[in-house]
């Protein structure tokens, strides 16, 4: 059938097809500051399926549509989220994982690539100066990893009632914290949220306040997450003290390093979030600032044999592993995976080490560039060790935040830089990630001085 590459010989009409793909994308990239960072009015082709299906040509039409109308994170202005331009050479592995199509549920299914999962996994820990029994596997996405670290760190919790179990975790952590939460039937008031102090980091002695508070009201707290990297300013917890803390008490320590992990794969960067190794479990996402094609999460355990005793269920109808205990799909929520892992893993190769550290220094400089330029008396700016930048209004009477925040990135879209407008302790701010490569010291001249003379 024509529908699919043939199996017994080169295929004429695959190849054009691919090719031809290969050069609208290529051309996509080469017009990317020919237009906004974001289009205003997108449009959309036919969504259902016709009675005869579509020509190659056909396809490609529609798929061009789609792409006019997409957000170009590869160009200069793109500043609004941690959403850098892909690598090329994760592009190519995201095409070759589409079409090898394995399953990383059972090795059988994936010889190699199962393999190199732990085998990648593995260096990661070792990177992050995790111990000789860790390991850990790719999710899709940084809300999975961190659910099913507390899923994992709950499971070691034995003889205790639901309703007496709670988690501790920064005011400014993820999200993700809150909806795992729910996902595990736990009550909201399970989540116990400890204050931060003026850069945006958990207050220890708060920890501990809150804590032996809720202890002695006969609850078990089941775990604790700090956060390398929180989301709008990037602040890191005070690890180092965390983690005494918690080996003190036997809890269960993660860290949600989605945002600032990456920073620990350089010598020259790893200072910034040092003390991860410190933890019981850990979320990164390379794909936040390494270039790496959506999804790339990762998380890593102290000890992987944690991860089989919370997710495995047995399978008797796959072949067992070589070499291992467990399947993929034994140590995780899902079952089916695809190889994505290989994006991760090419495009650390393509990289190499230098090339990481140049990532992660340039984002660094451009970071601290844009604070240099930004005018204080004017606008206040919060942020933390790593690439994220907040600004707003020094606050005056004369200034509503809101009405700022929304003007200014009206007037920001028009001059081709695209930021965010989160809202933190009641004040709106706009956002801008400094992990774009594209994004040069000129480029953050303008954008400075159209914040300066916003106000």
């Amino acid at each position: 059938m024509e529908f699919f590459a043939s199996p017994d010989r080169t295929d004429p009409k695959f190849n054009s097809f691919l090719g031809d793909a290969c050069l609208q994308l290529s051309d996509w990239f080469a017009t990317t500051t020919q237009r906004d960072p974001s289009p205003r009015s997108p449009q959309l082709p036919d969504i259902s399926p016709v009675e005869e299906g579509l020509s190659s040509q056909e396809l490609l039409d529609d798929l061009q549509l789609l792409m006019e109308g997409s957000y170009r994170p590869s160009h200069p202005g793109a500043l609004a989220h941690l959403d850098p331009p892909p690598l090329t050479a994760s592009i190519v592995a995201e095409l070759i994982s589409a079409g090898l199509n394995n399953n990383l549920l059972a090795e059988e299914l994936s010889p190699s690539i199962t393999r190199l999962e732990r085998g990648l996994c593995k260096w990661f820990a070792e990177e992050l100066l995790m111990p000789e029994t860790s390991g850990g596997l790719a999710v899709s996405g940084g809300s999975l990893s961190n659910l099913m670290a507390l899923l994992v760190a709950r499971s070691k919790v034995h003889n205790k009632s639901k309703s007496d179990l709670f988690i501790m975790a920064s005011e400014e952590s993820h999200v993700s914290i809150s909806r795992a939460i729910s996902v595990m039937g736990l009550t909201p008031d399970s989540f116990c949220k400890i204050s931060t102090d003026e850069e945006g980091k958990i207050k220890i002695n708060s920890l501990k306040e809150k804590y032996y508070a809720m202890k002695s009201k006969g609850k078990n707290c089941f775990a604790v997450i700090a956060t390398a990297g929180t989301t709008v300013r990037g602040a890191v917890d005070p690890l180092l003290e965390i983690s005494d803390f918690c080996k003190s008490e036997d809890l269960w320590l993660h860290i949600d390093a989605a945002i600032g992990g990456a920073f620990a794969l350089s010598p020259s960067t790893a200072k910034i979030v040092k003390h991860l190794s410190k933890s019981n479990s850990v979320t990164i996402n390379p794909q936040k600032l390494l270039g790496i094609t959506k999804t790339s999460s990762l998380l890593i355990v102290a000890n992987k044999d944690d991860l089989y005793s919370c997710f495995s269920t047995g399978f008797p109808y796959i072949e067992p592993s070589q070499g291992e205990l467990f399947q993929g799909g034994e140590i995780g929520l899902q079952g089916t995976r695809s190889a994505e892992v290989l994006k991760l893993w090419l495009g650390l190769r393509q990289l190499g080490r230098n090339g990481i550290t140049f990532l992660l220094e340039s984002a660094l400089k451009r970071r601290s560039y844009f604070c240099e330029k930004i005018d204080s008396s004017k606008l206040e700016i919060i942020t933390g060790p790593l690439h994220l930048i907040a600004v707003t209004p020094v606050k005056s009477k004369d200034f509503d935040s809101r009405k700022w925040a929304i003007a200014t990135k009206n007037n920001l879209a028009e001059n081709g830089f695209m930021l965010s407008r989160p809202c933190y302790k009641g004040v709106n701010y706009l956002k801008a990630v400094m992990g774009n490569p594209h994004t040069t010291l000129t480029h953050i001249d303008s954008l400075a001085d159209i914040l300066n003379n916003s106000i």
